[in-house]
Parts: C-alpha cells; sequence; structure tokens
C-alpha cells in the first residue's frame, strides 16, 4: 500500500466511543478554564495585581487551557476518567487556598459572600460561555484533525464510518451549533424593524469565504494526492461546503418561518428526513450508492452523503438558534442564570431521553447520514458543555467575590445593581482591570480570528502529514509536534491580538 493508501486506512472503518466516555471529556475543558481563573485570582491575592507580562500570561493559558487536552486525547487518554476527578480536586485546592488566605485576613463571613453571589448583578450585554463554547470548539477542532493521524490518539475516537459516537462526530455537529449562536438572526434585536430578507441578504455575502475555502481545499487535495476519507463527505464534497449551504438554506427558512419557533422547524425537519430513511431507499443509496456497489457515478451519487445529511445539519442550525435566542434573553443576574442552567439541565435530559428513544425504535446515531438520532446526540451534548461552562463562569464569580478586584478575562463582570446605578447616576462599572486584562487572553486572541485559526490548523496539518511518517511515530515525538503545532497557531492569534488586527473583510 502506498502512504496515502495507509494513512486512509488508518481512518477509516471506525466505530467511534461510548457516550460516557464523550461526556467525560466534555467536562476537560470548563475545568481548565475554571483552573485557569482561579490560577489568575490566586496571584493577583499574593501579589495584589494581574499577570502583567503577556509573555507569562500566553504560557499560562496554553499550558492550562490546551495542554491538557492535547495529553488527554492521545497518551492520557486510558485514564480519561480519572483526569476530570484530578483537575477538579486541583481546582479544590486552589479555591481552599484563596479561601483559607481570605479567612486570615478577617473579611465578610462565608455566609454573607454567598448573600452577596446570589444578589449579583452581571453585565447582561456579554455572555462569556457562548464565546469560549466557539473557541474550544476550534481547538479541539484542531487539536483532532491532526492527532486523528498519529497511532497515539485512540481509534475510537476518529470518525465512525457509518454508525457510532466519535469525539470527531461530535465536533462537526458542534461547529455547526456554535455557528448558529451568533448567527445574524439571533443576534439581532427583536424590537428593530428590518426587511424580511435582510439576514438572508447578508448571508448570502458573508458566506463567499467558506465557498472560497471548500474550492480551495478541494483544489489542493486532489493536486497534491493528500490523503481523503470519502465515505466522509463525498469525493468532491467537504465541510466548508456544508456548513455554507446550511447557513443560507436556515436564513431562507428564518426568513420565512418566525425565529422564536425556530425549534418547530428543527424538528419538523428532522422527523421528516429520518421518516423518509427509515421508509425509502434513501438511505440505502446513502450508504451504498445507486447500484448498491459504492460507486461514485456522476455529481449526485459522488457527494451523496455531504449533499443529504444537509437535512440533518441544517435541523441542528435551526435548533441552535433556537437555543441562542433563549440564551440572549436579558439575564442580568446570578440568579437569572441559576434558573438558566436549570432550563439546560432539563434540555439535556429531555434531548438524552429522545436520543435512547430513537436508538431503540429506529436506528443508532449516524454521522455520515446525520440521523435524528445524530442531531439529538449532538445537541444534547452541546447543550451540556454549554451548561458547564456558565457553571465554572459562575464559580470564577464566587471566588472574585471573595477576593475583592481581582479579575479574570472571559469571565462574568459583577456590575453595580441597576437602582444603585441609578440613584448614584453611575454607568454599569466592571470590577478589577478587565479590558486591560482581555488584552492577555488567549481565548480573546483566538476568538477574534476564527475562521482564521481553523485555516491555519488545516494548512498547517497538511504540512506536518506532508513532511512526517505520522503512522509510525513515537509517542514522545507525537507529543512534541502537537504541542509546537497548537502553539504555532496560538501565538499567531495572540500577536494579531495584541496588534489588534481583525483578518475579517466580508
Amino acid at each position: 500500500m502506498s502512504q496515502k493508501q495507509l494513512k486512509e486506512a488508518f481512518i477509516s472503518n471506525l466505530n467511534g466511543t461510548s457516550l460516557l466516555e464523550i461526556s467525560a471529556g466534555l467536562s476537560l475543558p470548563p475545568l481548565c478554564l475554571l483552573c485557569r481563573g482561579l490560577l489568575l485570582i490566586l496571584y493577583y491575592l499574593h501579589h495584589g495585581k494581574p499577570v502583567s507580562s503577556r509573555k507569562y500570561s500566553l504560557l499560562l493559558d496554553f499550558l492550562v487551557l490546551v495542554s491538557p487536552l492535547l495529553f488527554s486525547c492521545t497518551v492520557l487518554s486510558p485514564i480519561i476518567f480519572f483526569i476530570p476527578v484530578i483537575l477538579a480536586a486541583f481546582c479544590a485546592g486552589i479555591f481552599s487556598k484563596i479561601y483559607s488566605q481570605r479567612k486570615r485576613e478577617a473579611g465578610a463571613p462565608f455566609g454573607q459572600i454567598v448573600k452577596e453571589f446570589q444578589k449579583a448583578c452581571l453585565d447582561p450585554e456579554c455572555i462569556p460561555a457562548i464565546t469560549v463554547f466557539r473557541v474550544y470548539v476550534n481547538v479541539l477542532t484542531s487539536i483532532s484533525i491532526l492527532a486523528v493521524d498519529f497511532p497515539q490518539y485512540p481509534r475510537r475516537y476518529a470518525k465512525a464510518e457509518t454508525y457510532g459516537t466519535g469525539v470527531m462526530d461530535l465536533g462537526v455537529g458542534a461547529f455547526i451549533f456554535g455557528n448558529a449562536l451568533v448567527c445574524p438572526e439571533v443576534r439581532q434585536k427583536s424590537h428593530t424593524a428590518q426587511p424580511r430578507f435582510s439576514s438572508l441578504a447578508r448571508q448570502v455575502f458573508s458566506v463567499w469565504p467558506l465557498v472560497s475555502l471548500g474550492v480551495g481545499r478541494l483544489l489542493s487535495v486532489k493536486s497534491i494526492e493528500y490523503h481523503e476519507h470519502t465515505s466522509e463527505y463525498g469525493v468532491h464534497w467537504n465541510f466548508f461546503f456544508t456548513l455554507a449551504l446550511v447557513r443560507l438554506a436556515a436564513s431562507l427558512l428564518l426568513a420565512i418561518f418566525p425565529k422564536h419557533k425556530a425549534w418547530l422547524a428543527a424538528l419538523a425537519l428532522a422527523g421528516l428526513y429520518q421518516l423518509l430513511l427509515g421508509t425509502t431507499s434513501l438511505k440505502m443509496f446513502i450508504l451504498h450508492g445507486s447500484d448498491g456497489r459504492g460507486s461514485r457515478l456522476g455529481f449526485l451519487d459522488a457527494n451523496r452523503e455531504g449533499l443529504l445529511s444537509l437535512f440533518g445539519y441544517l435541523a441542528i442550525y435551526l435548533a441552535s438558534v433556537q437555543a441562542g435566542l433563549w440564551l440572549l434573553q436579558r439575564r442580568s443576574s446570578v440568579r437569572g442564570w441559576l434558573e438558566a442552567l436549570r432550563g439546560l439541565a432539563l434540555a439535556v435530559v429531555a434531548l438524552s431521553v429522545l436520543l435512547q428513544l430513537c436508538q431503540a425504535c429506529t436506528e443508532p446515531v449516524s454521522r455520515r447520514v446525520a440521523n435524528l438520532p445524530f442531531c439529538a446526540w449532538v445537541l444534547a451534548h452541546c447543550l451540556l458543555l454549554l451548561g458547564l461552562f456558565v457553571l465554572a463562569d459562575l464559580a470564577l464569580v464566587f471566588t472574585k467575590l471573595l477576593v475583592k478586584g481581582s479579575s479574570v478575562p472571559c469571565c462574568w463582570k459583577v456590575v453595580q445593581p441597576l437602582d444603585s446605578r441609578k440613584k448614584h447616576g453611575m454607568e454599569a462599572v466592571p470590577e478589577g482591570r478587565q479590558g486591560e486584562l482581555s488584552q492577555l487572553c488567549l481565548i480573546s486572541a483566538i476568538n477574534k480570528n476564527q475562521l482564521l485559526f481553523f485555516l491555519l490548523a488545516n494548512v498547517m496539518t497538511g504540512a506536518v502529514n506532508i513532511l512526517i511518517d505520522t503512522i509510525h511515530s513515537k509517542a514522545a515525538f507525537t507529543l512534541c509536534i502537537l504541542h509546537l503545532y497548537m502553539f504555532f497557531n496560538c501565538l499567531v492569534m495572540y500577536i494579531l491580538h495584541a496588534r489588534n488586527i481583525v483578518l475579517k473583510f466580508w
């Protein structure tokens, strides 16, 4: 077999992993975020000032926010269930140290801090969990697209061939979910009167970079005979085309139907698509082609997975729009977000029950087909991850109340109550030195140029695969390459952020 055939075989015919293992992995990013925030608060407590060095800030963010994920999906994957426990214990130790030192300094009683926390007002204009969710989906995707080519990345984490739940299968759906959370239909204020098809017109213009990237990927892959998994999207199709068409189709539907009923459109679309899969020959066509032998004759046959899975991804996008509209409802208090957490938990439970029922009555999860179980699985786990990020943010808000003046970038800002501001004629004043610290945050840096970060990761992945025999790499070499690759990508974003450069002109 040629090197190209070896690499294609290495990522083919896989069956995924368990839902429990994926859930355990999803707890790691929020714990990393919580750990980073607690370390910054502890530093402020000891030194009376935030981390001021950009060099050390980047190193801290990379070592705490990114590096643990690299280890957990490679050499530490056999003990993946213990890693969240270890990280949680480490966070508890830092919090205990912060609280004990604050207690020695004769601060307010713990009960008073709890009451202050419950009454605390948060900046309603910013929901850090959404930003962090989208950034981490990008980071995890960037790690996986290169790590999957190394033997240290468990095969069960890679994309399943037909049925199964791989980590990378979830990543594809999470990318759709994250894009829908901040789409124009969600960000557009409901009370502003705008033309009905204005969002559609903007989306037509805004997706041209995705179409260009899709064409660029297609030409580059074919020209250098780069290894590719044909049954993933087809011969000519790729994820950039999927994302572009889903955004356009969703904008068209949301221009016709009320956006606050998007979940009904999503349910109807996913249900009808699943009905067609179960009662017609559509599923056989997707899996085995028009002749039943997997032929790729004609454009539709050659790209059947990419084209027909659009219905499932569109359902995920529409449901995610509904989630985004619900999350962006104005909540300015901790109590409001604790209630929102309860709502997220109920949604996760309902979707998990739907997933089990769908798998029992229809078929298992299939990313290749993007069936109803796949939609329910993606939405349940994305809402779970989002809820964990909200929980981590609230924990950091509580800790910041223990250490007055401390601040954590990409975390909620505590503001004065509205009544108090009106009484004194003041604007909302966030605690700490949030504006300064935001310049030293890796999450903010990646968030400013997310598409560029994803594109750079794809280019670097291709370069590494061309230059290195990834399949036969040793563990130490693999870890070194993956860390250098991710650090380079993060460093480029960090430098652009430091210079206030946003490479977006569409």
